[in-house]
């Protein structure tokens, strides 16, 4: 269990080991081709020290690596280096701590995100009044204009639903999610012609859960899954707390979320029975 930083600091180490591996070269020798010391590369490879985009692209070039959507990936992990390879929500770094920001790094650069929420509306589907009513309440006596900061950044991250590729995006939400009243009966109404919409498109698959099917394994807490799609041993779960998030790596530890998802979505109501229970729950708003 990591916090973010450093969870991308040894997933990023552990693939660049692999690359080298899988390249014939050992440590000392991708060292000389890149210019540096030995203890270099292994500090970047053990995740004990931070790299710089244009080292990792060093390595890349040394280990002959051209599959360009794999390169882009560990770049991004290897976070913000000059101004050109700094990506949008650097700009927010004044306003936004470091776990969100990992976070966003995260869900930019997956293919895949599988989440349960219990509580509100997954950030990526959120309207703009929706995700007003929600940071008002999570972040205590915010001020308009961060509030009105935070609200942009969390539309803007829903450019991934938009990507080319799109973002694959399959959510379970808990029938609470939708009966909550966040904002007042016109924004829940508004917010759930949004998840509507939303369930329509080709990359989102939308459950719910109903408090029929009483307790599950999910009561625990809402998380999220990042799958990749050049390497699962990139793929990571976060889990949210009030002040931070926190990283879980271990393959045992994705193997048993990976299996929880699976049984909420059996426990959960088809995709197209879900849709109609939102337009149910829409008629009450």
């Amino acid at each position: 269990m990591h916090h973010g930083p450093e969870v991308r600091r040894r997933k990023l180490g552990a693939e660049l080991r692999a690359l080298r591996t899988a390249a014939g070269l050992t440590s000392g020798e991708a060292a000389r081709r890149a210019g540096w010391h030995q203890s270099k590369v292994s500090r970047i490879e053990t995740g004990t020290s931070g790299v710089k985009p244009a080292d990792v692209r060093l390595l890349l070039d040394a280990y002959e690596v051209e599959d360009g959507q794999l390169r882009e990936l560990l770049l991004a992990l290897a976070g913000s280096g000059d101004a050109e390879d700094r990506p949008w929500w650097h700009a927010y770094r004044g306003v936004l701590p470091p776990t969100y920001r990992d976070f966003i790094s995260l869900e930019s650069q997956a293919t895949g995100m599988r989440t349960l929420e219990t509580s509100v509306v997954p950030g990526l589907l959120q309207t703009p009044e929706y995700a007003r009513a929600v940071t008002r309440a999570a972040v205590d006596g915010v001020d308009e204009q961060r509030l009105d900061t935070l609200v942009e950044v969390r539309l803007t991250r829903q450019g991934v639903l938009r990507g080319d590729p799109p973002l694959r995006l399959n959510a379970v939400l808990d029938e609470a999610v939708l009966r909550r009243q966040v904002g007042g009966p016109e924004v829940m109404a508004r917010q759930l012609d949004r998840l509507m919409e939303a369930a329509r498109l080709p990359q989102v698959t939308l459950q719910v859960l109903p408090f029929s099917a009483g307790a599950h394994i999910g009561v625990t807490g809402p998380f999220v899954i990042f799958s990749f799609s050049n390497t699962s041993d990139l793929d990571v779960v976060v889990l949210d707390h009030l002040t931070s998030s926190l990283h879980l790596e271990r393959k045992e530890d994705l193997q048993a979320y990976s299996e929880a998802f699976d049984t909420l979505r059996l426990h959960a109501m088809p995709a197209e029975d879900s849709l109609e229970y939102i337009a149910e729950i829409r008629q009450d708003w």
